[in-house]
């Protein structure tokens, strides 16, 4: 049957499994509600963030901060690697500097980013940014060079200026791999954001599972969790789609 095939249908059934299998070995283990909570009791609390409006605020916060440094690291990191796979001296330029603070986790930046830029969104916002700017570079770059020569060799023959190897040539060569960078470096960002949150701010989910954390309520750390999984997995639909509709785009363009 067709729905069996259904991508949302299987993935409506394996959240289910998981959902039966946590309240299953809460049961048969008999472990505490203080330690680890159940889907009902998570289910209630997440309604009591709700309904406050602690959730939504905290929410709205990191989605902020994910989104500015996000976005920013694509603006900036997209061409940078477009221009590095391009070129063969500006890559031997600067991938020994980009491969050298490439493996510098974001979360050793923690101290200069409170030190440079105080308590509040900024900081969070420039530790997502060095998260995510470092692999778009790379990947754009990685993807650009695997282009095929033969492309550009063409493309002077018919006296292709820049812009056109750029608009008909490089990028619609790279868009699958640049969506997948994309997707696996918003993940990146949420990871980045969490503990970022965590330090240097008063808001945000990741301050809510610190502060509930600190009071003992592992519902609202529990629920924390699930609403980051479950932006991160919209996000990482949302990349999916953008990433289509832009490769139609692209195949329709003279």
């Amino acid at each position: 049957m067709r729905i069996f095939n259904n991508t949302y249908f299987l993935g409506f059934v394996a959240f289910l499994v998981v959902i039966l299998l946590w309240s299953g070995l809460i049961n048969f283990y008999n472990i505490s509600e203080r330690v680890f909570p159940g889907p009902v009791i998570v289910f209630e609390s997440f309604w009591q963030l709700v309904f406050d409006g602690s959730l939504l605020k905290h929410t709205v916060a990191s989605l902020y901060r994910v989104t500015v440094g996000f976005y920013l690291a694509a603006m900036l990191g997209i061409p940078l690697g477009i221009f590095i796979g391009r070129y063969q001296v500006v890559q031997k330029l600067l991938n020994p500097i980009i491969q050298f603070l490439k493996p510098i986790s974001p979360l050793a930046w923690i101290p200069l980013a409170m030190l440079w830029f105080g308590i509040g969104d900024n900081p969070a916002i420039f530790l997502i940014f060095l998260a995510c700017f470092f692999p778009l570079v790379v990947s754009t770059a990685i993807a650009v060079g695997s282009i095929n020569k033969v492309y550009f060799q063409v493309a002077s023959n018919f006296n292709f200026s820049h812009t056109d190897n750029l608009f008909k040539i490089i990028i619609p060569a790279i868009i699958p791999d640049l969506v997948t960078a994309l997707r696996l470096t918003v993940s990146i960002a949420w990871l980045v954001v969490v503990a970022a949150e965590m330090i240097a701010v008063q808001s945000g989910l990741g301050y809510l599972i610190l502060d509930s954390r600190n009071a003992l309520r592992m519902d609202y750390v529990m629920v924390g969790m699930i609403v980051i999984g479950m932006i991160g997995l919209m996000l990482d639909y949302v990349v999916r789609q953008l990433g289509n509709g832009k490769a139609s785009v692209w195949k329709k363009a003279p």
